[in-house]
């Protein structure tokens, strides 16, 4: 008996550290180097979005892509602190549809694809900022 309670705390001791040493999403995307060249990607397909541009027209770029590198750092599971609006906030009065919405995750799968992101690692940053749909969107 005592052979098998080793062997058990043994194995339960390796996948432990094996999930221990296993890159978490923030990580997998690049970590921060990632995370920005992701998000001046989006910047990139924003601009040329004629769908969406005119939502971006009066703001701070520089503060957006701050913030947005910000989130997606928590979000993913980096050592970073989002600092800034709840989406609710941020977003009240720009009058954003489904179809707004969807042609900036649009943007954001054509980023990923350039940057060689997994199918999986996409899906699992999509199913992240999902749920922020009811909070951006005004219907």
């Amino acid at each position: 008996m005592v052979k098998h309670s080793v062997l058990i705390g043994a194995c339960l001791m390796l996948l432990a550290c094996s999930n221990a040493t296993q890159p978490n999403l923030y990580q997998r995307l690049g970590a921060e180097d990632g995370i920005n060249a992701m998000v001046d990607g989006l910047l990139y397909e924003i601009e040329h979005d004629q769908r969406i541009v005119h939502h971006f027209a009066d703001s701070d770029i520089g503060r957006f892509h701050a913030k947005l590198a910000e989130q997606l750092c928590q979000l993913t599971g980096g050592p970073c602190h989002y600092s800034g609006s709840t989406m609710q906030e941020s977003h009240t009065g720009f009058n954003i549809s489904l179809a707004d919405y969807d042609a900036l995750v649009e943007g954001l799968i054509k980023v990923m694809q350039r940057q060689q992101i997994s199918i999986t690692d996409q899906n699992a940053l999509l199913a992240l900022l999902a749920p922020m749909y009811k909070d951006i969107s005004y219907r």
